[in-house]
């Protein structure tokens, strides 16, 4: 993830999400939750934007502070992702509801339906922005604001597959980086994108095939197995690297890698099982570099993959994130640009980690 810009750097029928029975959840865990919860309701502004900043002055329409948006659609995925959902009759649904009403009222797409500007998240932004809001399709209590979330969510959807068609050389070609019309990728950036896609087509959206399939290789080309002359790998594990072809490989691209390419639909290929078993080598520790973002991959890319992977990352996620709140259960990010993104987006992020077992999104359902 280079500089802070957006710090980040997600089958079934998408239908109003159903409750199944949770799995044991442990009273620490159950409390962390509840805590964090709470925390986050706090951060709330009155136009319903979550934000470290209180204000009482609402944003103008079209021109929210930076990151704004991106911030509020993380926190409602936070949110939903435990189960307080948009049009729920409790305190925590009514706020969910409030912060989708901000975004669908206050961030104003581009004539393509770019949602990055409005708060310049950029890219990064825009595909938060996307998945959260495919996510949300038919959750509202409103029918109006139902419509206006499907309308900003077809335009930006169409967005992500114009971005895709920008030509690039062979290495970049099939993701996608800071902006519309970049003509590199990075895996970062990618990873948003091609989950909102996946989303999107699981939703009854119009999505060609063809750049799932590419957005699908453009991340398979960012990982750093050595190959026989035939192709085929020779290694048991491995990790996703920055961008194709080169570049730092980390816990958090390894697992950003890992998850998207099973929402994507490739649970058992060479690539998943060997950053599956590279993360099972190389556990991340809460004072990395970029550890909420990559948390949040790890702890949902490793419970897809099951079996062993998925008990060894639940308790050392766990583990982790328990130790690491505060006392009024936020959680704060510690090193570099991290830092910089603040609690709200550390505590979204930790929230979504946390949830693995819920299944309240259809997205990490499997």
């Amino acid at each position: 993830m280079r500089r802070l810009l957006f710090i980040f750097p997600c089958f079934c029928l998408h239908v109003k999400a159903a409750n199944p029975a949770p799995e044991i959840i442990s009273p620490q865990v159950k409390a962390s939750v509840e805590k964090a919860v709470a925390w986050l309701l706090k951060q709330q502004q009155p136009a319903g934007h979550f934000s470290d900043q209180k204000t009482n002055q609402a944003p103008r329409r079209g021109d929210v502070p930076s990151h704004t948006a991106a911030m509020t659609a993380l926190s409602i995925m936070g949110l939903a992702s435990v189960g307080h959902l948009p049009g729920n009759p409790t305190p925590e649904g009514k706020a969910a509801e409030r912060a989708l009403k901000f975004i669908v009222d206050h961030v104003e797409p581009d004539e393509n339906g770019y949602l990055g500007r409005s708060d310049r998240s950029r890219m990064y932004g825009h595909g938060i922005i996307t998945l959260m809001l495919t996510e949300m399709l038919g959750m509202s209590a409103d029918e109006a604001t139902d419509k206006k979330v499907r309308t900003m969510t077809e335009k930006a959807i169409k967005l992500i597959l114009r971005a895709q068609q920008v030509p690039k050389s062979e290495a970049n070609r099939g993701g996608w980086r800071y902006e519309p019309s970049s003509s590199d990728s990075d895996i970062s950036v990618s990873v948003w994108q091609l989950m909102s896609l996946r989303a999107a087509k699981n939703s009854g959206i119009d999505v060609p095939k063809e750049a799932i399939d590419n957005g699908i290789a453009y991340i398979k080309r960012s990982y750093r197995a050595e190959r026989d002359s035939n192709g085929l790998l020779k290694q048991q594990e491995a990790a996703f690297s920055y961008e194709p072809y080169g570049g730092r490989q980390t816990f958090s691209t390894t697992s950003a890698g890992l998850l998207s390419l099973q929402v994507a639909g490739q649970y058992n290929t060479a690539e998943v099982i060997g950053s599956s078993n590279w993360l099972l080598k190389f556990p991340p520790e809460v004072n990395e570099p970029w550890f909420f973002y990559g948390c949040y991959y790890y702890a949902q890319g490793m419970y897809q993959r099951g079996g062993d992977h998925a008990a060894t990352a639940r308790q050392k996620t766990e583990q982790m994130l328990v130790g690491a709140q505060s006392a009024e259960g936020a959680w704060y990010p510690r090193n570099g640009n991290e830092k910089s993104a603040g609690p709200v987006y550390a505590t979204s992020l930790a929230l979504l980690s946390l949830s693995v077992y819920h299944h309240f999104l259809p997205i990490y359902q499997k």
